[in-house]
């Protein structure tokens, strides 16, 4: 489905019936990261699966990608399905979208599902790193970019015994735009430090990492787990900064099983 954003068109997918979930993909991905928990979900779930703007078949807009706006994106999706209260997971960016959400519009969310995320803005070093990163793809395409991403998005195990999933991951990259990488960057590298959003979170949240890390590493997820009230932990072994994608066996029952905690609730 599509519909129209301040300035440009967003692309989402709806699976299946039930309470509303949402599911925010990382960078730089797209919806199909979460095909291979997606379905059994849906059985029992309304599944609102987004590209992200300057992601997949999402329009990349005007200017950095700022978490404000993205925010806003998740608003007008949710107004376009009809849904006032909803479930709510993301995976890296995912998860700073959802600290902005949640600063924004509380009263809309349910439950938070954070995974392979941190809640500390950039230092001034990864500021400009990300910001020079942007300039290279612009000036030199994406190919050499995408490609030294790999290892540190996928953990050592999915690299070693995973080939399959590797070019599955290089081909969603593939996806992004120019455009949709700079911009995106450049959104990723002004985000607010949402450590002190931590304590005002007062739904169940369940919080999620994969051992292997490197990026946002479990420290950053116990650390969350401290501020954030009644939080659950859950480390999910053999995988990266992906972990749905690479672990969804392990990453599925966790989903399920909190998610369930909540019917009635």
């Amino acid at each position: 489905m599509q519909i129209a954003s301040e300035d440009g068109n967003l692309f989402y997918e709806v699976r299946g019936n039930g309470p509303p979930l949402v599911l925010l993909h990382p960078y730089p991905t797209n919806h199909s990261f979460w095909n291979a928990i997606a379905e059994p979900l849906s059985l029992k779930y309304k599944l609102i699966l987004p590209d992200l703007r300057g992601h997949g078949s999402s329009d990349t807009g005007q200017g950095a990608a700022l978490m404000a706006a993205h925010a806003k994106d998740l608003s007008n999706i949710c107004d376009a399905e009809g849904v006032d209260r909803a479930l709510f997971a993301g995976v890296s960016i995912g998860g700073y979208i959802l600290f902005e959400f949640w600063r924004r519009m509380r009263e809309r969310v349910r439950a938070l599902m954070l995974c392979d995320t941190r809640a500390q803005a950039d230092t001034a070093e990864g500021r400009e790193a990300r910001l020079k990163i942007a300039e290279e793809v612009e000036q030199k395409g994406p190919g050499e970019y995408l490609d030294s991403m790999i290892p540190k998005l996928l953990g050592e195990s999915t690299r070693r015994n995973r080939p399959d999933l590797v070019k599955q991951a290089r081909a969603m990259m593939g996806r992004m735009s120019v455009a949709g990488i700079a911009a995106v960057l450049r959104g990723m590298a002004v985000r607010p430090d949402s450590l002190p959003t931590l304590q005002t979170i007062n739904v169940p949240t369940l919080i999620m990492a994969g051992e292997e890390d490197t990026l946002t590493p479990p420290a950053e997820a116990e650390l969350m787990h401290q501020q954030i009230q009644g939080s659950r932990l859950v480390r999910i072994p053999a995988a990266g900064h992906y972990a749905p994608f690479e672990q969804p066996d392990a990453v599925l029952p966790t989903m399920r099983n909190f998610f369930e905690s909540l019917r009635g609730a």
